[in-house]
């Protein structure tokens, strides 16, 4: 046996015990006559103590390793001297007093430290991601997840949910971002498609009366990259039959509520859950995906706006544009370069402009503003009132069209939260948005899209307006947000052919397209299809928040770079001659 015990498990009870380890050199410390190693492997680091006076030959084996050396350690357990014990180590009352030591493998001088947190570039921490993993940030965030995906199957099991795996191969039916496509040997000229998710799948799964079904899914998207997002990611996929919004939610939020509670140390900002509206959500936060452990909440002011003196908010309230307004508690000192800095910001997400008002410290709170004068003085007290306002704050103010008022406070609200520290990176604030509007209306090809997906159904009492206001359709979705991201997104979905050929038709599909796209679908909701609505959280982005990292990659073990890269393993690379005529595929227009 290589080890009887791992090397975060002993204690003061085995004191007196002849044990085995074996792990990696973390730390040596030669002090001449006694040399210490501190052990490492998954579970945690163990102190051995080799005594040149009490085993010559073991001292000397300990003398010839380095760090990352894969040694295995025969001793007795022992305590640590009085004043020796180390209280920040799970094993730090005990050490093990080396009889014999033997080199598993050497190891070169590694690119970078692992048992130190110091910074180190990306491209080579993936470049040598298997040396990345041994770290410790690294290797909580893996058992983290680890931790996540088991703690989601046993709450599924216990509902009595069923894990069936859908297949990776499957039907190309674009839903958004590009498909992987994965040709055919034996079907020359036509392709297979990776998973975008498996949506379809899923809900045939209903069709069959499986009733509650999850997956642990690998998806793939062929889209660019960002900080949140890869092009094969994992989410739990999940379904329901007989079911309506609320019960899919509150499945979710308790699911979610066990996690944060029984593997993390982050405090929930709501319990239960806030729900919002999407409407109420772009207004009040600028965003369908808030940030709300701090409030910096947005408040319109049109009504008092639009009856000043200053034209841009009189005209704009004419024409139904909105005015808001942001309060940012006790920054009315910012200089002009800081206001000037925000209004680039604000005009960078599609705004005209920024106004602002500043309340002087003191009793008087006088108002310092460039179009402070166009107020009245009933108007400016009505306006700061609305604000609850005071001495030292900043009102920041926009004034276009809703959506880009939204935006724009979007952008300056996630600016000054990072700038003045207002995310407490200890708390997790989880809320649904609801009520999403079903269609986006695509200007430039001058159709209706989906705002979620092709098969998301419309609130019943919506479904008249499909003939007459697509845009006033509201879909049976509901997004789980968290800190600023969508950690979730699910809906009740549609289960009648009639209804779903009229929702393909809205969104620009004839009827000959969709049934080569989704023939099989609209074939099986004539065999008795059910209710039924999901969801679907990411994992990666999950644990992402769940450890406070800035990206996923520090939560993936094998991720792939920014540019879509695997820089450990030379992927996407060339492929031989042969392999292309094979596929009865050729390579055109790729320049060096």
């Amino acid at each position: 046996m290589l080890k009887t015990h791992h090397c975060g498990e002993l204690r003061a009870a085995n004191i007196g015990q002849e044990v085995t380890l074996a792990g990696w050199v973390n730390r040596r410390r030669d002090q001449g006559g006694l040399i210490f190693i501190d052990l490492r492997d998954r579970w945690g680091v163990t102190q051995v103590a080799i005594d040149a006076q009490t085993n010559a030959e073991a001292h000397q084996a300990a003398a010839d390793v380095r760090s990352e050396y894969v040694i295995q350690v025969r001793g007795k357990v022992r305590p640590r001297p009085a004043g020796a014990e180390n209280p920040n180590m799970a094993t730090g009352e005990i050490e093990v007093e080396a009889s014999a030591i033997k080199v598993l493998n050497a190891a070169k001088t590694t690119p970078f430290e692992i048992n130190a947190e110091t910074k180190v570039d990306e491209t080579v921490r993936l470049r040598y991601r298997y040396l990345d993993l041994r770290r410790s940030r690294m290797q909580r965030n893996i058992i983290l997840r680890g931790q996540v995906t088991k703690f989601i199957r046993d709450y599924l099991y216990e509902r009595r949910f069923l894990e069936i795996e859908t297949p990776i191969l499957f039907k190309t039916t674009p839903e958004g971002a590009r498909d992987y496509l994965v040709p055919s040997r034996v079907h020359p000229g036509k392709f297979y498609a990776l998973p975008q998710s498996p949506q379809q799948l899923k809900q045939l799964l209903m069709v069959a009366g499986y009733e509650r079904y999850f997956q642990i899914a690998r998806c793939f998207r062929d889209e660019d990259q960002r900080g949140d997002r890869q092009p094969e990611f994992t989410q739990l996929d999940m379904e329901m039959s007989f079911v309506e919004r609320d019960d899919v939610m509150d499945l979710v939020e308790g699911m979610m509520i066990g996690i944060v509670e029984k593997l993390t140390d982050l405090e929930l900002v709501y319990k239960p859950f806030r729900r919002l509206t999407h409407k109420e959500a772009l207004e009040r936060y600028g965003s369908d995906k808030p940030d709300l452990r701090y409030d910096l909440h947005i408040v319109d002011i049109t009504e008092i706006a639009g009856k000043s003196a200053f034209n841009a908010f009189v005209n704009n309230a004419e024409q139904n544009k909105p005015t808001r307004a942001m309060l940012v508690p006790k920054c009315g000192h910012y200089s002009r370069k800081q206001l000037s800095d925000l209004e680039e910001l604000a005009k960078a997400a599609g705004a005209r402009g920024m106004a602002y008002m500043a309340i002087e410290e003191g009793e008087q709170g006088q108002i310092k503003s460039p179009i402070g004068k166009f107020f009245s003085v009933d108007q400016l007290v009505a306006l700061t009132d609305k604000l609850e306002a005071k001495p030292g704050d900043l009102i920041l103010i926009v004034s276009d069209a809703s959506n880009v008022v939204s935006a724009a406070f979007d952008a300056l609200r996630r600016h000054l939260a990072e700038q003045l520290q207002l995310a407490d990176p200890k708390k997790i604030a989880f809320a649904w948005v609801i009520d999403f509007p079903l269609f986006e209306w695509n200007a430039d090809e001058k159709r209706w899209d989906p705002s979620h997906h092709l098969f998301t159904s419309p609130m019943a009492e919506d479904i008249p307006l499909l003939d007459s206001e697509p845009g006033k359709v509201r879909g049976q979705q509901y997004d789980l947000v968290c800190n600023g991201y969508e950690a979730a997104g699910g809906s009740i979905r549609i289960h009648d052919r009639a209804l779903q050929e009229k929702i393909f038709g809205l969104i620009g599909l004839d009827v000959e397209d969709a049934k080569q796209r989704f023939g099989h679908m609209l074939e099986a909701f004539e065999y008795g299809t059910p209710p039924h609505g999901g969801i679907a959280p990411g994992i990666d982005r999950l644990v992402m928040l769940l450890t406070n990292e800035p990206n996923i990659r520090e939560v993936t073990a094998f991720p792939k770079s920014q540019q879509g890269i695997d820089l450990m393993a030379g992927a996407p690379s060339e492929v031989e001659p042969k392999q292309l005529e094979e596929l009865h595929i050729a390579v055109v227009g790729v320049e060096d």
